[in-house]
């Protein structure tokens, strides 16, 4: 295998996970195994398939196990899979689908396990109905479950740079929460996440300084387009060090805490657009722009559809 240029730049698809968990309607998961092969053949490294929370709370992705075993036959060398977890019930049901979602050289399916948290007090405990100190402490088991299983980790830290109902986060407060989640429960991975598309390029400039000794752990940025800023909010992360940075195709998704009354909130950042301000600046995603396009029309049309039979 060719060695990776030292100008790449590793993106991670989360359409299928973060794009989809807060329509109002339901995506069929054959038309989801289908999107998901779809973003397999744009190229990009990795891609975020589902959630294994309870389907009680977020009835969209509660068919992850079902999925798994629709895209065992597709599973590819190339690109990694992962799926978020909120406890270890979740992480057990993960386990079990892995087991059984397994292509025929005995490759599973999930590679990463994504756990989340928060680094503003009321957002976590409105999100996950814990504290930050309570989510961390159930992540314990599953970090321990992760590890005995060869599985990588990645945290996620929402509100990162703002919340709904805080304002303005302190730098400290992510510091805090993204030493712990290095320290204790030795994450491989740490996604900074602007929940609601508040950043600025010059508050990512300052986020990333400010993490940069956390050496163990990879560095992500998940930008919202709420503003428009995030093509911006990329440019200043690339010129920080950063060098992993999550899209959604078409612009899905949209923190429900980020809308206003009769309008939806703009989503995560456009794979596309992510693609092509990472190549303006000089960089390579590794992406293939006609194959993305396919997706994104792809993905389109699954969410027309899906909006239509919500409101039908």
């Amino acid at each position: 295998m060719p060695p990776i240029p030292s100008n790449r730049i590793r993106i991670v698809e989360v359409g299928a996970r973060d794009g989809l968990q807060n329509e109002a309607g339901r995506v069929p998961t054959p038309e989801k195994a289908e999107l998901v092969r779809a973003l397999i053949a744009t190229g990009v490294p990795e891609i975020e398939l589902t959630s294994f929370v309870s389907p009680k709370w977020i009835p969209q992705l509660g068919d992850a196990a079902e999925l798994l075993e629709l895209l065992a036959g597709d599973l590819s060398d190339g690109t990694t899979f992962s799926a978020l977890v909120p406890n270890m019930q979740g992480m057990e049901r993960l386990l079990e689908a892995n087991e059984k979602a397994v292509n025929t050289t005995g490759r599973r399916a999930i590679d990463k396990v994504c756990l989340f948290t928060a680094a503003s007090e009321s957002f976590s405990k409105k999100n996950t109905n814990a504290s930050i100190d309570e989510t961390l402490e159930r992540f314990e088991p599953v970090a321990h479950a992760a590890r005995e299983q060869d599985l990588a980790i990645r945290g996620y830290i929402s509100c990162a740079f703002a919340c709904p109902f805080e304002g303005v986060i302190a730098t400290e407060a992510v510091v805090h929460v993204a030493e712990r989640l290095a320290n204790e429960l030795r994450v491989d991975e740490l996604s900074i996440a602007d929940t609601i598309g508040h950043a600025a390029p010059g508050d990512v400039t300052e986020r990333i300084g400010a993490l940069s000794h956390i050496e163990r752990a990879t560095l992500n940025l998940h930008l919202h387009d709420t503003l428009n800023r995030a093509a911006d909010c990329v440019r200043a992360g690339l010129a920080a060090g950063v060098r992993s940075f999550d899209g959604a195709v078409g612009g899905l998704g949209g923190c429900p805490y980020a809308s206003t009354p009769g309008k939806r909130a703009p989503g995560n950042i456009a794979t596309s657009t992510l693609v092509q301000t990472i190549e303006d600046e000089g960089f390579t995603a590794g992406v293939s722009h006609a194959a993305l396009n396919c997706a994104r029309v792809l993905a389109g049309d699954l969410i027309t559809r899906a909006r239509a039979g919500a409101t039908a």
